[in-house]
């Protein structure tokens, strides 16, 4: 049954509200913990008993860390890295060029600075090299150096590891790894075949950080003291977030620690991004995910692929806001590049048809620093998996998003071992490829056959699902602070949404080309504030910028808006329909 009666909304959704079943635990979970039934509703959402709700608000790493050594290769890893300090042996990290990548990066380059080690960092050119290590590359690099350690790639780079033949090669990685592994030293990654999966969740720079925790293990067995690394959780954090790591067990301990260790500022790159952003609160998830992340992954996009890795390792002010400033800077071109490839894109899978499997897009000179964005659109537009190509000298460099409980990464592998892509991988949400022109309608065909085995085919337009209902004189900054307390909220932890029923427009005005900012409200003369981004790329904002008067049910998050010191709730406006 429908929420409000919402069958099919401006977005096309239909409106969910919480089951029997969950209203009934949150009751319970209320008269156990005495929580604000708001935050209860959450955790019994989240599947948290009564007597979990404690220690779920309050996520611990100490509780929560996992033992290194439940990682094969873990302790194999760090003894490698430490023998390579004692001994003064040249060490080069290649990292891969996003967020994930430059984090895990930073976060070895800074441990190995404080024990006086300089590191040669390399992180492949997106367009000229492509993901991953390559054969010219490892090989240069081993030529000069003792030891490689591969960060956010490698698991699937047996050809460019055996070509590093001077040199010993560490992979520290998360992304799906196949039958067999490729010649390294040492293999640390959750995703093994080998593996049990209890730590799929992670993501590079979280394994990263569990080799350095295995790291200060042995120093301290040689009685020596290492880095703090408490103070390195904010790219932990960083890189949870922007790599939409799902936001369960450790993963909400990394991230609340690492938001309470990024207000701090004393990471000179953070600082000055969260400037150039225009960040005047503390951090939350949000900003890791929508104002940091992309400006630290423009750089590897459209620009100079070892930007945002450099920026995370400085520790010199003048250098990262130079660096910060020029990522703002590429971050606004990827806006527009990305604007145009979108709009191509969209057009030519609703000629496919957005019903399908997979819903693709392909075309010659779209850039593919930008395609696993444009991925994501046609993801959120359709509902379905989504892979969009750029296609450049006969070559097309494609990337692809899936939707809950559909696994991209998995067939892609397959396509590569038929034969239909040159190389492919990722994990079960997001994956990359590489393909021949000739071939990628073949590739695109097979592919929608495997994920129709799935269920893709089946899989209809996101339910919005809501935690209630609320009026406008109740959405109090109180009850925000209180419902932060269930967070951090991202990748399967949804941040609550809040139905507002029958409320009248009172105000409506667009921001820029795409966005909607409104005055709202009840019957009594409440009133709120919404702001809705992208509105106008739908129906939303033109049904609600030209209202004529009419009242309707609004849906969204709540945020708590500052400016000028002064703080309000707002709402974060994400459908609506006409009551």
């Amino acid at each position: 049954m429908s929420f409000l009666g919402v069958e099919k909304s401006l977005t096309g959704r239909r409106w969910v509200g919480p089951t029997l079943e969950v209203d009934r635990a949150a009751e319970t979970i209320s008269q156990h913990s005495g929580l604000p039934r708001p935050v209860s509703q959450i955790l019994a959402r989240r599947g948290v008993a009564p007597q979990e709700a404690e220690a779920f608000l309050t996520p611990s790493l100490r509780d929560l860390l996992p033992d290194p050594h439940t990682l094969k290769d873990a302790e194999k890893a760090a003894a490698r890295i430490l023998a390579a300090v004692e001994k003064r042996e040249k060490i080069a990290v290649f990292a891969d060029y996003d967020v994930d990548g430059g984090a895990s990066a930073a976060l070895l380059l800074n441990w190995l600075r404080a024990l006086g080690h300089q590191t040669t960092l390399y992180v492949p050119d997106r367009i000229d090299e492509g993901y991953g290590p390559n054969d010219a590359a490892m090989a240069q690099l081993a030529a000069s150096h003792d030891l490689i350690i591969c960060v956010d790639c490698g698991t699937l780079s047996h050809g460019p590891i055996a070509a590093a033949k001077q040199a010993d090669v560490l992979v520290l990685d998360h992304h799906l790894g196949d039958e067999t592994l490729p010649p390294a030293y040492a293999v640390v990654n959750p995703n093994r075949q080998d593996e049990t999966g209890a730590l799929s969740h992670l993501c590079a720079a979280a394994v990263v950080f569990l080799i350095l925790v295995e790291l200060g293990r042995q120093l301290r067995a040689l009685g020596k003291v290492g880095p703090d690394l408490m103070a390195m959780l904010d790219l932990v954090a960083l890189a949870t977030v922007a790599d939409v790591a799902p936001l369960v067990g450790v993963n909400r301990a990394f991230v609340r620690q690492g938001l309470r260790v990024m207000a701090q500022r004393s990471r000179p790159g953070l600082a000055a991004l969260a400037d150039v952003a225009r960040m005047d609160t503390a951090p939350t998830a949000y900003h890791l995910g929508f104002l940091l992340g992309p400006r630290v992954n423009a750089g590897g996009r459209i620009g100079a692929a070892d930007l945002g890795a450099r920026l995370l390792a400085t520790n010199d002010p003048h250098e990262a806001t130079a660096l910060a400033e020029r990522l703002d800077v590429l971050n606004t071109e990827r806006r527009d590049i990305e604007a145009s490839v979108r709009a191509a894109a969209l057009e030519q899978a609703e000629q496919r048809g957005l019903d399908a499997a997979l819903v693709w897009a392909a075309g010659p000179g779209w850039h593919p620093g930008v395609v696993g964005i444009v991925a994501s659109r046609l993801k959120e537009t359709s509902g379905r998996p989504s892979i969009v190509i750029g296609v450049e000298n006969g070559i097309g460099k494609g990337s692809g998003r899936s939707v809950s409980g559909i696994d991209l990464g998995q067939p892609i592998q397959r396509l590569a071992a038929e034969g239909l892509l040159e190389k492919g991988g990722g994990h079960k949400m997001a994956a990359g490829l590489t393909v021949t022109e000739e071939k990628i309608e073949a590739a695109m065909a097979r592919l929608t056959e495997l994920l129709e085995k799935q269920g893709a085919h089946l899989v209809g337009a996101a339910d919005l699902k809501l935690d209630g209902l609320l009026m406008p004189a109740a959405a109090t900054i109180e009850l925000s602070e209180m419902v932060e307390q269930a967070g951090p909220f991202g990748a399967s932890a949804a941040a609550p949404r809040y139905a507002f029923a029958d409320m009248a427009i009172r105000f409506a005005k667009r921001v820029g080309e795409t966005h909607l900012k409104i005055t709202f409200g009840d019957s009594a003369g409440a009133t709120m504030e919404a702001i809705c981004f992208g509105a106008f790329d739908g129906q939303i904002g033109p049904a609600l910028e030209n209202h004529g008067g009419a009242r309707f049910h609004l849906a969204g998050r709540l945020d708590i808006n500052t400016w000028r010191g002064r703080k309000s709730v707002q709402l974060r406006l994400e459908d609506a329909a006409p009551t």
